[in-house]
């Protein structure tokens, strides 16, 4: 079953989702808790197996598809993909588990388990048009989502949502197409696997171009400044579960996306690049918090906030060297985690009152002191107390850039303070002062079934803001390999000098030597 591990994580929701069907009303939130449940263990299983001391990619599965064109169903992990796919059946363990909704209930979990295969198949794909499958068709069952269990503008925000992601994916598949059919001229033969493009070594000016046909499909998902416009509104308008899966998941597609393609596949446009989107990124940060503190909507603070600490993995990212990358992944982790959980506590009030503006509440920790305990703890997480786990990433993606520019990465550094003043002031209003609601005078803590959920964020939260190394070391390993790979492939002298060589280093294996 190891050989084939990864099939089985992909398709086994999506069996069990079909499935569902056939399972009544009321044993649906059983049935798929169990199913969730049995994906994670499978997850976990993957982690067990794996060996962090190789960089390259593990249980590579392939099968011929459309030979004459050379797709193939090509699966494998490494370092980088393995916790985001460990972390994506977490989530939707977690988010089943912690679901409230009444309407509709069995079409809300068999929707999430098909959102589940595409997840897990986008982080497990190897080959170019197998990923853009899965990243189309993670589309649909969350535009299902937001559009059946969603606010008042659910439509508006789903439509919205599937246009601008849909669109940049469009432009991303044409830049595939062009990388198939460079690929096609160097060696006369038709290919989409990423590891055999990685191989392809382009002129500077194809590769500027190509970057920007695949920067426009990443950073609308990410969603970079100025492509963001549609993340409030999907999760304004987005049901709790909806919320915490964008949030937690989906948004990392395009930060990997990054590290998978992007870097790897044109290291010189990628030095070309660095600083424009480094400014893009600090604008991120600064924009997007300052907008979250003039909020009255909590739930909209956590969506501003999310896009703000983006804006952070995307400056580690493009740091370029193994301290931001690997920085940068993990806060991809740190973020899922933290602001998944932020989104699930927002929902456990919004269910008791059936709203979300900040003036409504007030004295909410005399009322309800463990939710005030684990806001609290999540909330110093998200603005990266040491000893939590966003302070690892944010440290990490901030050190890397400042490798490339003191001065940057002061700003940033600066911007992420304000991070620290929204997050403090909303939770000051909602939290403490005198009980001025009567409505909120008599609301029942968290229960039993909202701790279940909950408690196990609090403890990943603090466990890798502790101790990092049993997810950080594979990732490292294999974000080494990726730099030593565009340092090969670097042609610019400028490209040469900002990504570091690894030659030297002892136990790296570059990706030629892992395949």
């Amino acid at each position: 079953m190891i050989d084939h591990i990864l099939t089985l994580l992909i398709f086994f929701p999506a069996l069990a989702a079909m499935l569902g069907f056939v399972v009544t009303k009321d044993s649906m939130r059983a049935y798929g808790i169990a199913v969730a449940f049995i994906e994670f263990v499978l997850s976990l299983w993957l982690w067990y197996a794996y060996d962090p001391m190789i960089s390259g990619m593990q249980f590579m599965e392939s099968m011929p598809l459309i030979p004459a064109f050379g797709i193939n169903y090509l699966l494998g992990v490494d370092g980088i993909s393995l916790f985001i796919i460990i972390l994506s059946t977490f989530f939707t363990l977690i988010g089943i588990a912690s679901l409230t909704e009444k309407r509709r209930i069995k079409d809300l979990i068999i929707t999430l388990l098909f959102l589940e295969m595409t997840m897990v198949g986008v982080f497990a794909a190897l080959d170019a048009i197998v990923f853009y499958v899965f990243w189309e068709l993670s589309l649909v069952p969350m535009l299902y989502i937001i559009g059946a269990w969603g606010g008042p503008l659910r439509i508006y925000a789903s439509i919205k949502f599937f246009l601008y992601t849909f669109t940049g994916s469009l432009v991303m598949l044409v830049g595939m197409l062009f990388m198939a059919y460079f690929y096609y001229q160097a060696t006369g033969q038709w290919s989409f696997s990423i590891l055999e493009w990685y191989r392809l070594i382009l002129p500077e000016n194809f590769q500027l171009w190509l970057f920007a046909a695949f920067f426009l499909g990443f950073a609308i998902k990410v969603p970079m400044f100025p492509f963001h416009t549609w993340l409030p509104y999907a999760h304004g308008q987005a049901p709790t579960i909806g919320s915490v899966i964008l949030a937690a998941i989906l948004l990392k597609m395009g930060t990997y996306a990054f590290v998978r393609f992007s870097l790897p596949l044109f290291p010189d446009a990628s030095v070309f690049f660095m600083f424009p989107i480094a400014i893009i990124a600090i604008i991120m940060i600064i924009y997007t918090a300052m907008v979250a503190y003039a909020q009255e909507d909590i739930k909209q603070v956590v969506a501003y906030s999310s896009v703000s600490h983006m804006g952070v993995i995307i400056l580690g990212t493009f740091a370029l060297n193994v301290e931001g990358v690997s920085g940068s992944v993990f806060l991809m982790l740190a973020h899922g985690v933290v602001s998944g959980a932020l989104f699930l506590l927002v929902g456990v009030i919004y269910d008791r009152r059936h709203t979300k503006l900040m003036s409504e509440f007030g004295g909410l920790a005399s009322v309800m002191p463990r939710y005030a305990t684990i806001f609290g703890i999540m909330m110093m997480a998200s603005v990266g107390l040491p000893l939590t786990i966003n302070f690892v990433g944010e440290f990490l993606s901030l050190l890397g850039f400042y490798k490339q520019s003191h001065m940057l990465t002061l700003t940033a550094g600066v911007a992420i303070i304000v991070g620290a003043i929204y997050m403090l002031s909303a939770y000051k209003k909602a939290f403490f002062g005198p009980v001025t609601n009567e409505a909120n005078r008599h609301l029942k803590d968290v229960n039993r079934t909202e701790l279940l959920g909950l408690i196990p964020l609090v403890i990943v939260a603090i466990w890798l803001g502790v101790y990092p190394k049993p997810v950080l070391e594979p990732i490292n390993n294999s974000v080494e390999s990726v730099i030593q790979l565009m340092h090969d492939k670097a042609q610019s002298p400028e490209a040469k000098e900002r990504i570091p060589d690894l030659s030297g280093k002892n136990g790296i294996i570059s990706m030629k030597e892992a395949n």
